[in-house]
């Protein structure tokens, strides 16, 4: 009898000592793996300590973004649908608006087309998001063919959606619209065919995202869990419940997908989350340790270093760097001119200037993440196709000067300058035959020229016998990618000249192959 009651007595101290140690585990800010896992302290010293940037980041070079949610059923405007369709006045829209002078053009067109806002807001946008022809496996099937590496789909955006199935928001698209998790479905496909799966988080910004006035229904507290708790004060400080709120979806998100890649929008670099920053990249990196994998945070640092240098992968928003960084970084920009998300006026770019952009952007050490915008339908439109196949049809013939390069000595050389910074893309000019990008991989030097020179003659300045960079290297033959293979060329103090180059290997981006030695 006595025995019994021993193990009686062991069993609930054990029970009472596991009961402890999982309430040690749940999911509070600053909290991440405990015990002897424990890497990453959640301050900026331990994470700058423990930090590196992953390789397989910096050597997959290209991936696909994908902004698609319910501002895809109104199809105007922009993925801010949401936010302009409240705004009324010029008052509420100075800050981040600065074009409008009164009514927005969306707030109007949202008036005549869908009725009051009072009466049909946002909210009831969610029942006609539908996606009854999205197919995983078709949209990842596309991906690969565009030599893309990894994938990241919007899986937060400001609106408050959540495209995967939350356990924090009812506001889901499980629950709601097309009642599959999306986010679920690409995560196992994309990891089916071999590629990088991460998620994007652009909720902090919810929290200020709607226009809240009697004469809308963002104010009615039955859907204060969709349109944030924030009263109609437009200065209000982000609270410590919202705070608390974005901690637990984020890492919601991150325990139950485990992406390879978490990315951040702006508004988590203001001044109000700076407690929690160091905190999730703490619990994220340290939860990469427990799965057995590296994971990397990208972050804008948008007008500040909010996520300090060595920390995290920079990332540009439709915009580059004049020349090369040390660091491995990222550009993020659209095939749409106008929008990340579908809208009926969507405007592509050229697969020509994508290219450029791509091959400019890896000369310099930085990775291109390239957005699309599907049809609320679920089906991705043909011209958004056509481009990534193009591309990938170009990255099939090229893609040893792209994937598992490294930056050279100087990035290259050319008559256009690139505008430095956040949306500054529409600043730069088009490339012309005389501008050059180098990369390199092993004795091989990539000479990338963005357009066919209109003579047919070459001179790249950079590998002269007297340059800085390539006095020192022998230069054993030249190749073009898709074209000839032993190009004659003549190297002198004026630059390696080429006269015949043979005829035009494709329409965009032509990679000479030159094979280094030492003299």
């Amino acid at each position: 009898m006595s025995i019994r009651i021993h193990q009686l007595l062991l069993l609930a101290i054990l029970t009472f000592f596991l009961s402890c140690k999982s309430d040690q585990n749940k999911t509070e800010p600053g909290v991440a793996v405990t015990g002897s896992e424990l890497k990453f302290e959640p301050n900026w010293e331990s994470i700058k300590k423990n930090y590196k940037d992953p390789e397989w980041f910096n050597n997959a070079k290209f991936g696909i973004f994908i902004h698609w949610g319910v501002y895809s059923v109104p199809a105007f405007g922009s993925e801010w649908y949401p936010r302009q369709m409240y705004m009324d006045t010029a008052t509420f829209t100075a800050q981040l608006d600065l074009e409008s002078k009164g009514p927005n053009a969306t707030f109007l067109h949202h008036k005549e087309k869908w009725g009051d806002q009072k009466e049909f807001g946002y909210k009831d946008f969610v029942p006609m998001f539908k996606a009854e022809k999205f197919s995983a496996k078709e949209w990842i099937s596309l991906f690969k063919k565009s030599g893309a590496k990894y994938v990241i789909p919007v899986a937060d955006h400001h609106d408050g959606f959540a495209m995967y199935k939350s356990n924090t928001t009812r506001w889901n698209a499980v629950n709601m619209g097309p009642k599959r998790d999306v986010l679920g479905e690409l995560f196992k496909e994309g990891r089916e065919q071999g590629l990088i799966m991460g998620a994007s988080s652009h909720y902090a910004f919810n929290w200020s995202f709607y226009n809240k006035k009697e004469h809308f229904d963002t104010v009615d507290p039955e859907y204060a869990d969709l349109y944030s708790p924030k009263g109609k004060d437009v200065t209000e400080p982000v609270s410590e419940e919202f705070k608390k709120l974005w901690w637990d979806r984020t890492v919601d998100l991150i325990d139950n997908y485990q992406p390879d890649i978490l990315w951040f929008d702006f508004y988590l670099d203001i001044p109000d989350f700076a407690d929690v920053r160091p905190k999730i990249a703490a619990y994220y990196y340290n939860k990469g340790i427990e799965w057995g994998k590296e994971v990397v945070i990208n972050d804008k640092n948008f007008d500040h270093e909010a996520f300090p240098e060595g920390t995290v992968i920079y990332d540009l928003e439709r915009g580059k760097l004049p020349g090369i960084r040390k660091l491995p970084w990222q550009t993020d920009t659209s095939i749409g001119k106008n929008s990340w998300s579908h809208v009926a006026n969507w405007e592509s770019k050229t697969t020509n200037s994508l290219i450029d952009d791509l091959v400019d952007i890896v000369s310099k050490n930085g990775n291109l993440l390239l957005n699309i915008g599907p049809k609320a339908d679920g089906t991705i439109p043909e011209d958004q196709k056509q481009i990534l196949m193009q591309i990938g049809d170009w990255l099939a013939l090229n893609g040893e000067a792209i994937y598992d390069t490294k930056y050279w000595k100087t990035y290259g050389e050319g008559p256009t300058e690139v505008k430095k910074g956040h949306h500054s893309e529409g600043q730069n000019k088009g490339f012309t035959g005389q501008d050059i990008r180098f990369t390199q991989k092993g004795d091989k030097l990539y000479a990338i020229l963005l357009e066919w020179p209109d003579n047919g003659l070459v001179n790249i300045k950079s590998l002269s016998s007297i340059s800085e960079y390539a006095k020192d290297l022998k230069i054993k033959n030249v190749h073009l990618l898709g074209g000839k293979e032993n190009i004659k060329f003549t190297r002198s103090e004026s630059g390696l000249s080429i006269e015949d180059l043979g005829e035009k290997s494709g329409d965009f981006a032509h990679v000479f192959e030159i094979t280094l030695g030492t003299p």
